[in-house]
């Protein structure tokens, strides 16, 4: 496939960039490195990772230039790629859960259902902020997309919470879902049929007759859940019905982000 102009001219401009970027970190490198060789103390030396600090920095700051040239429409891709998604605290009714191992996609493009995960739903959710985090590498460079709304979320957080965000048909797939503090469940069935667990009425996606489940043991409103702390590596966030985010923000950072 043949290039357009628009998108050879922004990656030509990041590549340009980059170089420059490198430059300029390897010379301020070695110049930290002498004076700190001299054995003459002058503050914080950050000469030990500015090598790879300043191309991270130049990298995202040129990431409006390649989105404005289309030079992310084909590498810029999150689908089956996993996240952290972590919140002060989530509490929710109509709630199912079932393990299933759904199509996840592999480095070589291909697709493999080798790895179990659980899957949630809430058919209403209340969460106390929101934070997640998306690493990603462009031109080699590392650098994280966070999104945040709500309050805060604190790192280590496990205590009481007021719950700012409300969702309605919300489901995750993750490898791994917990909560760092209590968890409070009600009206809960422990080990029901996969098939038979059911979130606003429908059974979950992938769901297996005999797999482990966790659904409703009936009667209004069915199975309710509280968590403090919710920590998750998922693989998939979707919203079938509403979700209302107050203070929505998405940013990129440079590096390896490990909370918002």
């Amino acid at each position: 496939m043949r290039l357009s102009d628009p998108l050879r001219g922004a990656s030509a401009r990041l590549a340009h960039l980059r170089s420059a970027g490198a430059r300029q970190a390897a010379d301020w490198n070695e110049r930290m490195l002498a004076q700190a060789g001299d054995g003459t103390r002058r503050g914080t030396r950050w000469g030990r990772s500015a090598l790879a600090a300043v191309p991270a920095a130049v990298a995202v700051g040129a990431l409006g230039t390649a989105l404005a040239g289309g030079a992310l429409a084909a590498g810029f891709n999150i689908t089956h790629q996993p996240f952290t998604l972590t919140s002060n605290g989530v509490s929710g009714t109509g709630f199912g859960a079932i393990v299933n191992t759904p199509a996840v996609g592999e480095a070589d493009g291909t697709t493999s259902t080798r790895t179990g995960m659980t899957r949630v739903g809430f058919s209403q959710a209340r969460l106390a902020g929101l934070c997640g985090i998306v690493h990603q590498r462009f031109a080699g460079v590392p650098y994280s997309l966070l999104l945040t709304a709500g309050q805060k979320v604190e790192e280590g957080s496990s205590g009481s919470f007021t719950p700012d965000i409300e969702a309605k048909n919300l489901y995750l797939q993750a490898t791994d879902l917990g909560s760092r503090g209590a968890t409070r469940l009600e009206n809960t069935v422990i080990g029901q049929s996969a098939d038979q667990v059911s979130v606003a009425g429908k059974p979950l996606s992938g769901a297996q007759p005999g797999a482990f489940g966790l659904g409703s043991a009936g009667g209004e409103g069915g199975a309710s859940i509280s968590l403090r702390g919710l920590v998750a590596q998922a693989h998939d966030a979707e919203i079938a019905g509403s979700m209302e985010l107050p203070g929505l923000n998405l940013r990129v950072v440079p590096g390896s982000a490990t909370s918002c």
